[in-house]
């Protein structure tokens, strides 16, 4: 029994903490710590935090962010961004009765090779006609499309979660018909530029005869 117990110490003294950096585009400050005996196992971890956490604007606290940790130096563990998600709560909050919630989907390509899907919801102050709707989700669409051409990630991400996007949204949509809200309810990374391999180098020719 002792030896066990010093077994689960040893194990314990073993682990370290490691700070978690946030990505570039959230500034690369530590937001927070993760533990293991080995940095390798580090790698690949999901870290979730939420945007006021992260800025300290607490006004901020239903929006989500998800990381993945993709290397390790020293005593940090620095991530990747893999999307973000209003909580439910919220969401739900915006729903008002005889009011209409329009929801779109949209895959867009960044200047630097990721794909990203993109989720805007538009909120209406009474409910909107069928054709209208339509409307409102075809224009969401292509505000989306037309503001992400230019962008890589980091400007992409930047503009959902700082709300560039909903306001673009809003600002041509609410022409239709009347909005109360216009949010991007969710982002994922859908794929990531594929890695150029190098070619293999051409075999040396053989010496030659004399």
């Amino acid at each position: 029994m002792a030896r066990r117990s010093q077994r689960k110490a040893d194990s314990r003294k073993a682990k370290q903490w490691y700070k978690v950096v946030s990505p570039e585009m959230f500034g690369r400050v530590p937001f927070g710590e993760t533990i293991a005996n080995d940095p390798e196992r580090i790698v690949g971890r999901i870290i979730e935090t939420t945007l006021g956490d992260l800025t300290n604007n607490f006004s901020k606290q239903n929006t989500k962010l998800k990381f993945r940790v993709d290397r390790v130096a020293g005593d940090s563990a620095y991530t990747k961004f893999l999307g973000h998600e209003m909580t439910t709560d919220y969401v739900r909050s915006l729903v008002k009765r005889r009011t209409s919630r329009i929801d779109s989907i949209v895959d867009v390509t960044t200047t630097d090779g990721y794909t990203v899907r993109i989720k805007p919801s538009c909120f209406t102050v009474k409910r909107a006609r069928a054709n209208q709707v339509k409307c409102i989700r075809d224009l969401s669409k292509s505000v989306v499309m037309e503001r992400s051409k230019n962008l890589d990630l980091n400007q992409l991400i930047q503009d959902v979660v700082g709300g560039k996007i909903s306001l673009d949204i809003y600002k041509e949509a609410k022409v239709i018909y009347p909005l109360r809200r216009v949010e991007v309810r969710k982002t994922e990374i859908r794929t990531e530029p594929a890695l150029s391999v190098p070619e293999p180098a051409a075999p040396a020719a053989p010496p030659a005869s004399s």
